[in-house]
């Protein structure tokens, strides 16, 4: 019998009375049956009982903390998947003592906290945490079985994910910023992906020693272990980085402002990286990751495309029309939008009008976007070296109806807010400066190269954007507004399949700092990600 259980024989029947808090007894009905659920031999179904969901409950818990992973694993719908987890969590892990104290059920679901003990080569600590488990009804043999998913066990698992305890891969890394600022995940949680990155590739050459740790295996991606626990304390070694404290600490505050956010500020004269911010639920870098459509900001480089291929210039003619048809396909503008037949091409960009940019396209290749993008801002040829995994955008050479898609930032066009933010410092200074997080020469990495724009390419492109962020009919005027120093800005709106509302995007510059940012389902690019990237440019560098 389990912990604090007594058996007295009643009636010639042995009923079971529970003399402990924990668990280690089944019900009347499971110590006849043998332990297998339902006594009758009919298939039940529907959603389990609230016994049903008690019983099973019960009997996981008590195999669990007696660290029988076979038969834990018995009361799942995964049995073995949910073995081969289990079995880690006391041989792998090393975690033993384990006492769960189950809290009110809601329905199927069942909240409970685990207490337990960590033990690997003489080091005892404690771990404790919670999580919720769901009972269903099985399939085939119409049995109350746990739920399996890996959450069950250590909320912090997914999918493929398994606990162990030992030295760790590499040593802990002491992240500072250009100020010296030491940068923890404490002070900055959107930073946690981004250092755990940089210590899983800069650890062993930082100068530290590794110590031992209680961590999540990611055995199905390309993700370091995600430390839970740390029994013996490693030396750190110390990492310097590019990223400004004051800086983070904005771009940290300013994606709050937003779900599904996420930024990034640049320094456009070295290409230094001050800040990047997420706000996911998914835990992803979109800021330096992300593959979505920038919109509007696109009309950067297609600006610079169309006077570096003498198209025209920002005092040149760009017709702003109701709609404009290219290859069977019609374009329209924001709702709203008062045409002018005589824009000059800065009239249209600060307005944001996508059909004078359309009835440009003519003049060029399906190519010619892709060499300006590629040729001039270092975009879309794999080979950034920023110091963490990163996309360098993608400007695809499309024939057809994407042609012209492509140069107002939809069609097979991908960007993320690095990219962006990039692309701004590009423009404003005449020079490609390739992104990067920490120093070049510390593991010899060699950045991309781009010859960069003319100097009257570059000089239009800052002027144009000055207009968009302080002319009247500037798009992104509400959102820089209070800005002191040389400011500009472009925004965007991107259209994304089976969404209602588009993507907010938004990146604009102020003296030696470029910021962009982008907000799933935010809609106009002032509305939600000009503010953010506005408080990040308002701080400076």
């Amino acid at each position: 019998m389990g912990r604090g259980v007594k058996v007295a024989v009643i009636g010639g029947v042995f009923a079971v009375m529970v003399g402990g808090a924990g668990y280690g007894a089944y019900n009347v009905v499971s110590a006849l049956d043998g332990g297998g659920g339902s006594s009758g031999s009919e298939t039940k179904s529907g959603p389990p009982g609230k016994d049903e969901v008690a019983e099973t409950t019960e009997k996981f818990f008590t195999a669990w903390e007696k660290g029988d992973a076979t038969t834990a694993a018995s009361y799942t719908d995964n049995a073995s998947v949910a073995g081969t987890l289990l079995t880690a969590y006391s041989e792998d892990a090393h975690i033993t003592g384990v006492e769960i104290t189950p809290g009110t059920a809601a329905g199927t679901s069942v909240p409970f906290t685990v207490k337990a003990k960590v033990s690997y080569e003489g080091t005892t600590k404690p771990i404790g945490y919670k999580s919720t488990l769901t009972v269903v009804r099985g399939e085939t043999t119409g049995r109350a079985l746990v739920d399996w998913d890996p959450a069950v066990v250590h909320p912090e698992l997914k999918d493929g994910d398994t606990l162990v305890t030992t030295e760790s891969a590499t040593p802990q890394i002491q992240a500072v910023g250009r100020n010296g600022t030491v940068l923890s995940k404490e002070k900055y949680p959107s930073l946690g992906p981004v250092l755990a990155r940089l210590r899983e590739k800069y650890g062993d050459k930082a100068g530290g020693t590794p110590g031992v740790e209680l961590a999540v295996r990611h055995t199905t991606t390309q993700a370091p272990d995600t430390p839970l626990l740390t029994l013996t304390e490693g030396k750190p070694g110390k990492l310097r980085t590019t990223l400004s404290a004051s800086v983070q600490a904005a771009a940290e505050k300013a994606v709050k402002r937003y779900g599904e956010s996420s930024v990034v500020a640049v320094k456009p004269s070295t290409g230094e990286v001050l800040a990047v911010a997420n706000n996911r639920e998914d835990g992803f870098n979109a800021a330096f990751q992300g593959k979505v459509a920038p919109g509007s900001t696109m009309k950067i480089i297609t600006a610079a495309m169309l006077i570096d291929n003498g198209v025209t210039d920002m005092n040149g003619p760009a017709p702003c029309t109701d709609s404009a048809m290219w290859q069977g396909q019609t374009f329209k503008n924001l709702t709203g939008m008062k045409p002018d037949e005589g824009a000059t091409l800065a009239d249209t960009f600060m307005r944001s009008c996508n059909t004078g940019f359309i009835k440009l396209i003519d003049e060029v290749t399906d190519s010619s976007l892709t060499q300006e993008a590629q040729e001039r801002f270092g975009l879309g040829q794999d080979d950034w070296q920023t110091g963490i995994v990163s996309f360098d955008g993608s400007v695809p050479a499309s024939p057809g109806p994407d042609r012209a898609a492509n140069a107002i930032g939809q069609g097979q066009v991908q960007m993320n807010p690095l990219n962006m933010a990039s692309v701004t410092a590009t423009a404003i200074t005449g020079e490609f400066h390739q992104p990067y997080l920490v120093p070049f020469d510390l593991d010899g990495r060699k950045p991309a190269t781009a010859k960069g724009l003319p100097k009257s390419t570059a000089s239009q492109l800052k002027q144009m954007m000055r207009l968009t962020a302080t002319a009247p009919q500037g798009t992104a005027v509400k959102a820089m507004s209070g800005l002191h120093g040389d400011i500009g800005a472009k925004t965007g709106s991107a259209e994304v399949d089976g969404n209602a509302v588009s993507d907010s995007w938004f990146t604009g510059f102020r003296d030696d700092v470029a910021a962009a940012a982008m907000v799933e389902g935010g809609g106009h690019g002032g509305d939600a990600a000009g503010p953010i990237v506005a408080d990040v440019l308002r701080v400076g560098g």
